[in-house]
This record gives structure tokens, C-alpha cells and sequence, in this order.
């Protein structure tokens, strides 16, 4: 089913997550170009142009089909981008999501991320009426980890070997919320731990 109304551009204290749009395949292709970005992802290491291209018109085109919300995380004032957010999967018979994000190294560290993953999750408990939402992270991704604590994922284990990319299988670990789980709106300090 196909989406008739506009697209769910959302605002944070610091950030614009707006549509993605075939303009931005130059920015997701350097971000690609990043090992630090793709190291502990299934996103392709050095993509080729053509291929960057290709996964931002995938993504573009999640929302209109009614499968899924892609967003491109810029920060208000200069618009200057930060990253990629998106609702990979929509199942709206059961009422899930997955979600998925990567972003600039130079923005690692400020809470960015971790602001834009809330505004999604309320987005897609409010806007698209998911009642849970959840995501995986690899062996090692610590940082992505507390990102979802924070937005108010629960670790909820590990499925061993569950996808093969990068010619290895990857342990996924797994984190999920439901609607009435509270959005962490708390910032745990570096000693709060996420379980191993």
C-alpha cells in the first residue's frame, strides 16, 4: 500500500531529518568510502558510486511505497548532513519495524545519533502506529549499542550467525522496544553498560 500523505519530516533540538533524495548519493557514497562506517554494518566497504546510488534510491523510495521511512540527518541552522536514519521494513499487519542508521565519523560522540533513532522511534510508534521496533547490532559495536539503550531499545540476545555478507557469518545482537516502553530521555553516563 502506497503512502498519500506527506512525508514525516521531523525536528529535534539540533537536527532536520528530511526525505532522501537522489542529490544525496555524492554524501552516502563518502560515507561508504569510510571503513569506520561500514566496519560493523552490511553495508558494502568502498562502494563504487553506481552502488551508492543504488542504496539511496532504495532507500528514497521506502516511504512512498508504503514499506519503510528513509531519512537523511542534517543539523538545523546550516543544514549541514549528518548521517542516515530509516525504517527498513514496515510489517503493518503485525505492526513492527526495523530500523537502521550510519553517520559521519566527525559527528561521532555529540549525541546526534542518539537524538535522531528517538525522534524515529516516536515517529514510528506515533506516525506509522508501530507497536514495536527493533534492530540489530554486530559483536563489537558498542557505541551503536548505547545509542538504542538510549533511545530505549532492550538488548534482548544474540541469534548466532543469523546473515552472511562480507564472505563471514555475523552474530546479530537484537534490540527491541514496544510502544509502552519508555524513550530514554536520561544520558547514561560512559559507565552504564549495555550486557555483553
Amino acid at each position: 500500500m502506497r503512502h498519500t500523505q506527506p512525508f514525516p519530516a521531523l525536528t529535534t533540538e539540533r537536527l532536520e531529518l528530511r526525505a532522501i533524495h537522489a542529490g544525496d548519493a555524492s554524501f552516502y557514497h563518502e560515507l561508504l568510502l569510510l571503513a569506520e562506517v561500514t566496519r560493523f554494518s552490511d553495508l558494502p566497504d568502498a562502494a563504487s558510486p553506481a552502488r551508492a546510488t543504488r542504496i539511496v534510491t532504495r532507500m528514497s523510495k521506502l516511504f512512498p511505497s508504503g514499506k519503510g521511512c528513509g531519512w537523511i540527518i542534517q543539523e538545523r541552522g546550516n543544514g549541514e548532513r549528518v548521517g542516515a536514519v530509516r525504517i527498513n521494513h514496515i510489517d503493518k499487519r503485525w505492526r513492527w519495524g526495523d530500523i537502521g542508521y550510519e553517520s559521519h565519523p566527525e559527528f561521532w560522540g555529540r549525541g546526534f545519533m542518539t537524538e535522531a533513532v528517538r525522534a524515529v522511534v516516536a515517529c514510528g510508534h506515533n506516525h506509522f502506529r508501530l507497536n514495536r521496533m527493533e534492530a540489530w547490532t554486530l559483536p563489537g559495536n558498542d557505541a551503536s549499542d548505547r545509542v538504542l539503550v538510549k533511545a530505549g531499545f532492550v538488548y534482548e540476545g544474540t541469534l548466532r550467525q543469523k546473515a552472511r555478507f562480507k564472505g563471514a557469518y555475523h552474530d546479530f545482537r537484537m534490540f527491541g522496544r514496544i510502544e509502552r516502553d519508555p524513550i530514554n530521555l536520561s544520558n547514561p553516563t560512559r559507565g552504564n553498560r549495555v550486557p555483553a
